[in-house]
């Protein structure tokens, strides 16, 4: 049986590649990383819509527990929109 690939962490000092959740410290917000523009990365809120620019010194990747806490913290904050 052949292990499942682990997935490759960045050299220090390098950007988090596409698909990292992270904090942008500046502002933040967590968001997934969607590419790299220039010197600035281009985040994504969890849910979607519009993409932002984090400089990547700003930029720190979430733990498992990190990325947990976000996305149930969403889920709660979208349901109680829906309730009248």
């Amino acid at each position: 049986m052949i292990a499942p690939h682990a997935p490759s962490t960045p050299e220090p000092g390098a950007p988090p590649p596409p698909g990292t959740a992270v904090r942008d410290t500046a502002r933040d917000r967590i968001g997934i990383v969607m590419g790299h523009e220039g010197p600035y990365l281009q985040l994504r809120p969890l849910s979607g819509g519009r993409e932002w620019d984090a400089e990547p010194d700003h930029v720190l990747p979430l733990t498992p527990a990190e990325l947990l806490h976000a996305r149930l913290a969403e889920t709660n904050a979208r349901s109680r929109r829906d309730i009248p």
